[in-house]
């Protein structure tokens, strides 16, 4: 009977699907597991082997492949060339040489594993990647982002997105090379066409994107519109060009890397790239027999015992050589043991081009399974399992002495930069903007209006644009060492979702564990009670306190004939 309600239709199909997903999702919450498992275990699951769910192929693979175009859309926006400008020498060398020692003792492992040359190529490339989303996630879950190790592991995610955009590059240019009737002429082409592509992102980039953001920006649903279009736009045109839509949409979000709405627009779209990319998980979990997984066991456990060891292991050892303590290395290295989604999406195309078979893919999807699953439990508890290690790392610490200036800044006192984080910049909230900078304190302004962020860069003070009703966009708010958190914005004025972004604010801050104070803003005396019950530690009110000024002031004129302010007062 279910199984006839589900087939009735594609949306009963996909109603269920999600269904499924909830619930695999909730069983892998409480195992403290990354989304990729849950959604990997589902596809499976809804697959022929087991349940038969997932028979809509091509609505589901139309979803995939808009994920897979958001998915690389996201990586891009995040490639902006002064970060990767100002890399510096640890994240260069330690990114470089775990991708390298895994190439290539990876290739070496997949020919002793009895695996044919171009699939030991394949799969040796696939465990170089590790997932961004699952580091971020972990380390901003751990309030470990702004640590020494915390940013150096997010330097090893700037080169391996690189080295994933060159990947995808030969890649692309390969499987052009490789079909049958394929010239010389035809990959001179795509390389043509994909140079004209570029250059065309780097003119809109360097003359349109940030006058055209900046206006779409005032209404913030249309620049998240506009992102998504583009993503969508340049992913097929990257097909229809040759060189395929992943690399359409990642040139997509480089148009918009140099842009400050960048990080805004990368926090809105992360639940839709989280959503989308379920159904490129089911599809790649429905296309997996469970008795091929079964015979990859072995060459599974080899390949996972090897990221699991080995990428941490050469991380170590690449930072002691220069000159950060076991400690650090330890734990910057732990998250690189895990492969991610790109390893997944890598091996899709590698198939899709006929390269490699379903086999090798199902072979990387269960080292993922196992390493991504491991990977986490090593992060969450990676203090207590230096404790365990630190025996053996003391024969790492004789390599090289630790340079003191590698110790400078602590992990345990991560320094965000900030005094204040101060959301809303209109002219009560950028007053007391200048109030603060002029009292000394380091301020971060930030605003969901493009105008006022412009001005308060203007006057040389440090803005982001954003919203403080967006979970995501708060996440990566650089927190750490901040005394205040100060919200001044409106009720009426405070996001796409219309919450009180002022409530939605304290949970966040309550959930990343902030230990600084919260001043919040109400025009209405009656909240204020209200606001502090729910963890504010002062409510300022800008009315009120405007009134009971200007009674002091008319005061002290009818008394002295003169205000308490032109006595200094």
């Amino acid at each position: 009977m279910l199984n006839e309600w589900i087939a009735a239709s594609v949306f009963n199909e996909v109603a269920a699907l999600l269904v499924l997903a909830a619930g695999i999702g909730a069983i892998g919450l409480a195992l403290r597991q990354p989304l990729i498992v849950s959604f990997i275990a589902v596809g499976i699951i809804a697959g022929p082997s087991v349940l038969d769910v997932a028979r809509s192929a091509e609505a589901i693979d139309l979803l995939a492949e808009l994920g897979i175009a958001v998915l690389l859309f996201l990586v891009g926006i995040k490639l902006d060339v002064k970060l990767v400008r100002n890399l510096g020498p640890v994240a260069l060398a330690t990114g470089l040489g775990q991708v390298l020692f895994t190439s290539v003792f990876g290739f070496l492992i997949g020919l002793a594993l009895g695996l044919d040359v171009t699939t030991s190529l394949y799969v040796a490339v696939a465990l170089t990647f590790s997932s961004t989303i699952i580091i971020v996630k972990l380390l901003s879950d751990k309030r470990e982002l702004e640590t020494l190790h915390g940013r150096i592991a997010l330097g090893f995610l700037i080169v391996q997105d690189i080295v994933v955009v060159l990947a995808m590059i030969v890649l692309s240019a390969v499987g052009v090379g490789a079909a049958e009737d394929a010239s010389a002429t035809d990959v001179l082409k795509v390389f043509a066409a994909g140079g004209a592509m570029l250059g065309l992102v780097m003119l809109f980039a360097r003359f349109l994107a940030d006058r055209l953001t900046e206006r779409l920006a005032r209404a913030p649903e249309l620049l998240i519109g506009f992102a998504i279009a583009l993503a969508a736009a340049f992913a097929a045109l990257g097909e229809g060009l040759g060189f395929g839509k992943e690399l359409g949409g990642l040139l997509a979000g480089v148009a918009l890397a140099s842009t400050p709405f960048r990080d805004s627009i990368s926090a809105r779209l992360a639940p839709l790239r989280d959503f989308l990319l379920l159904f490129f998980f089911i599809a790649l979990g429905s296309s997996l027999d469970l008795g091929g997984l079964g015979a990859s066991g072995f060459g599974a456990v080899v390949l996972s015992l090897f990221v699991l060891v080995g990428n941490p292991l050469i991380v170590i050892l690449i930072m002691a050589v220069l000159g950060y303590h076991q400690r650090t290395g330890f734990l910057a290295g732990l998250t690189v043991a895990q492969i991610s989604e790109f390893s997944l999406i890598f091996m899709a195309m590698g198939v899709s081009l006929g390269h490699v078979s379903n086999d090798a893919l199902a072979l990387v999807t269960l080292v993922g399974l196992i390493t991504i699953a491991a990977s986490t439990y090593m992060i969450t508890y990676s203090h207590q399992l230096y404790r365990l290690c630190e025996p053996a790392l003391a024969l790492v610490g004789r390599i090289r002495p630790a340079d003191p200036r590698h110790q400078a800044s602590a992990e345990d006192d991560p320094g965000g930069g900030y005094d204040v984080v101060l959301f809303g910049l209109g002219r009560y909230g950028g007053a007391l903007g200048r109030g603060l900078a002029e009292a000394g304190y380091r301020v971060l302004g930030v605003d969901i209006s493009p105008a006022p962020v412009r001005a308060w860069r203007d006057a040389g003070q440090d803005g982001m644009f954003g919203d403080l009703s967006d979970p995501e966009f708060l996440s990566g708010l650089p927190l750490a060492g901040a005394a205040w958190v100060v919200a001044t914005v409106r009720l009426e004025a405070n996001g796409v979702n219309h919450a009180d972004g002022r409530i939605v604010l304290m949970q966040h801050l309550r959930e990343r564990g902030f230990e600084g104070q919260v001043a919040l803003t109400s025009n209405r005396t009656e909240e204020v009670d209200l606001l502090l019950a729910a963890g504010a530690d002062l409510v300022l009110t800008p009315f009120a306190d405007a009134a009971a000024h200007g009674v002091a002031e008319i005061e002290a004129f009818r008394r002295h004939g003169t205000s308490r302010d032109s006595h200094g007062g």
